[in-house]
This record gives C-alpha cells, structure tokens and sequence, in this order.
C-alpha cells in the first residue's frame, strides 16, 4: 500500500507551460484524502520551489535542491539539510570558473533561501533568462531571493552552502562535468539535468550525501515508511535514484529515452497529459499493484 508519493516538478508535476493541470492537483488531493503523505521532490532551490507547495498545501515537507533540504513550504521548518563544507564550495566554484563557467550558489538553508552569483556571461542566455524569471517569481522578495556579490571567494566563507550549480548548452556541460568530476572526486554529488531539446544542461553539485533518493529515504524513514511503501514520479537523470529506491517507480511519458527503456519503470503519458493524474488515479486510488 502506497503511504508516501514524490512528484519531481518540472517536467512532470507541471506541465510545459509551467502550471499545474486541474486533474494532477485534483488526483493529489484525493491521494492525501486515502492517508498518503505527498511532496515534491526537485532539483530546484526551496525558494523556488516553495510557491508550488504552498499552492497545493501539501501535508509533507518538501525535498528540494535534488534532497539537500528537506523543509515545509509553509511553516519553513527544516527538517533535514546536507551542507557543503567552505573548501568544498571554493573548489567547485574554482574549478568552473576555470572552465569558463558562471556559478550560482544556493545558501541559507534555515529561511527561504538565497542565490548568489558574482557573474554572468553575455552568452550563457539560459542562465540569464532563469535569474531574470526568479526575481519575477519572488516579486517584493526578489533582492534577497536573488543576489549579485562582487566575488564569491569573499563571500562563501560566510555563508550555509546547500548547492552549486552550472548550466548551458549539452556538449559544454557534458565536457563541464568530466572535469568537475575528475577534480571534485567522491567529495560531491554531481547530477545533470539534460534537456536534449533544448540543447540545455543543468549541472548541479551537492553534498556527498544528497541526491532525491536520499532525500526520499529519509523523509520516508522519519514517518516510518518502508521502501516499497513508496511512489516516485519523474522524468530526468536527477530522479533516477529516487526511482531505484520507490517500491512504486513511474517515469512520465516525455521522460529521457534511456530512463523509458528500463524494464522496472511503470511508464504513464507525458505532463501535457496528466500523466501525474493517471498513475495516481491507478496505483493510489485503484491500489492496483505494481
């Protein structure tokens, strides 16, 4: 019996205009009226996160910035958070600005979060446009949700590191990875976000103990919730482990290739059609079995 549901967001939860279809909100609400405890689990930062779960009202906190930060969108209890050490943080940032790349840093992990970043290139036009749509989203708090400092070298020693991230065109950032990987070693997680269509990456890097399956198993472990008690929904690399670690694993129709093609995965139709909605509608409220 499923007691616990994981919805990644973009991609999944949200369909491509960003919005949450009537159906998925309507199939959540039914699915926390049979007892189960539903969350969002996202790569995204809390802040940005956090208008979802406020809409929605879930009644379990959070799992955001790829499991880092376990919080309530309402209340703003932390539950659980993984942090990055100061020396970490510097190499990361370090070694991108080496390759040329633009380093957004995600901090403040008691309140609603703030991003911080010391540049961005002319031609990164994906980052550009993602900082611009954040100070939009956070309206009267978007000086404080959003952040431009003269150097993050002065500034990172000061601050609660959650993650770092990069992004830009694939071939770069698969290059990006290869030498953050080489460089950073096991002190991190490294996880990318591809979007093939888009000729966009997002490379995110967290603590050596975070990523959503991680994320998952603790909140399901804090309400005493087993494995196979749980339901994953996602559409990305970033979610993989948490859908190796779901009992109910379910890969949206619009998903990756290489994730459509495991045998394991339950597949329903893509975000443009609900497909949220129906696999809740099947393993939920019908509790058919996986």
């Amino acid at each position: 019996m499923i007691k616990l549901l994981a919805l990644d967001l973009d991609g999944t939860l949200l369909n491509s205009r960003g919005q949450v279809p009537d159906a998925n909100r309507r199939a959540i609400r039914a699915a926390e009226d049979h007892g189960v405890l539903v969350t969002i689990a996202t790569g995204r930062r809390f802040r940005d996160g956090r208008p979802v779960g406020l809409e929605l009202e879930l009644n379990a906190p959070l799992v955001t910035h790829n499991g880092a930060l376990l919080k309530y969108a309402d209340s703003l209890e932390t539950v659980a958070s993984s942090l990055l050490s100061t020396d970490t943080a510097l190499e990361i940032v370090r070694v991108g600005k080496e390759f040329g790349g633009d380093a957004l840093v995600s901090a403040d992990p008691h309140g609603k979060g703030t991003l911080l970043y010391d540049r961005l290139s002319d031609d990164n036009m994906p980052l550009r446009k993602y900082v611009a749509w954040a100070k939009k989203l956070h309206g009267p708090d978007a000086e404080q949700a959003v952040m431009h400092v003269e150097d993050l070298d002065e500034v990172l020693p000061k601050q609660e590191v959650i993650h770092i991230s990069f992004s830009g065109t694939c071939t770069r950032m698969s290059e990006m990875t290869e030498v953050l990987r080489t460089e950073l070693g096991n002190t991190v997680t490294l996880l990318s976000t591809i979007y093939p269509r888009l000729n966009f990456t997002l490379i995110d890097i967290l603590p050596p103990d975070a990523s959503k399956g991680k994320g998952l198993e603790k909140l399901a472990l804090l309400n005493g919730i087993a494995a196979e008690d749980v339901m994953a929904i996602g559409d990305n690399f970033n979610d993989l482990e948490m859908l190796e670690y779901a009992g109910t694993p379910v890969v949206m129709g619009n998903a990756d290739p290489n994730l459509l093609e495991r045998a394991e995965f339950y597949t329903t139709v893509s975000n443009d059609e609900d497909g949220v909605s129906k696999a809740i509608e099947r393993f939920i409220l019908s509790e058919e079995k996986f």
